[in-house]
């Protein structure tokens, strides 16, 4: 891997930086979804699927690429592992994470031809694939996240990144939690264990796209 860039205040270079949208798919963001009944009203009354949708935008102009992770079961259960009671009900309920499941779709905001797209089953999106390689072999050393639910995929995500020797920048404004308190002590969290929370206008301004 190679060394991460300076601080953000000496702006963002979009050929090493990649943005991580993590679980921007019907099971989680819809209410029809499969943690619609605990994620589907606070992520709408937060306004984050658009705001998350127009910075996506934004920094595909700069150059940066937006990288969809996706939450599924395939049929031979792929990498997932009983070991939490997360995983274990989103094992028992697998059919409605299957790839081709609609519950697995990303939400039509997130929805683009050429979308690239990545399936786990872990709660990082890092973990169980070879995104990790894939990503240092293209020069990218730092990676911005957006996506639901802030303490869960986003927090482990973030830490896992950061640990592989990424500079990894959570976007405050572009992720959410069933509560805004747990997200915000989330975001706590990662301003001391990650390279630091921003905000969209800033990475923006820090990408040259402001």
């Amino acid at each position: 891997m190679t060394t991460p860039q300076d601080s953000p205040a000496d702006g963002f270079d979009p050929a090493r930086t990649a943005v991580l949208a993590l679980h921007w798919q019907v099971n989680v963001i819809r209410p029809e979804g499969f943690f619609g009944a605990m994620l589907a009203e606070p992520v709408r009354a937060s306004g984050v699927v658009e705001r998350a949708a127009r910075f996506h935008g934004r920094a595909r102009g700069a150059g940066v690429p937006v990288l969809f992770t996706r939450f599924t079961v395939p049929e031979d259960g792929g990498a997932l592992v009983r070991n939490t009671a997360f995983m274990a009900a989103v094992d028992d309920a697998r059919d409605a994470f299957r790839p081709d499941a609609a519950g697995s779709r990303l939400i039509p905001e997130m929805e683009r031809d050429g979308a690239e797209v990545w399936d786990n089953q872990r709660l990082s999106g890092l973990a169980g694939t070879g995104l990790p390689e894939r990503l240092a072999a293209r020069g990218v050393d730092t990676l911005l996240v957006t996506g639901v639910a802030t303490n869960l995929t986003v927090e482990q995500t973030a830490r896992h990144g950061t640990d592989l020797g990424f500079s990894v920048h959570v976007l405050g404004d572009c992720t959410a939690a069933a509560d805004p308190e747990v997200h915000r002590a989330s975001l706590a969290n990662l301003e001391l264990a990650t390279a630091g929370v921003l905000d969209a206008a800033r990475v923006l301004e820090l990408l040259g796209a402001g």
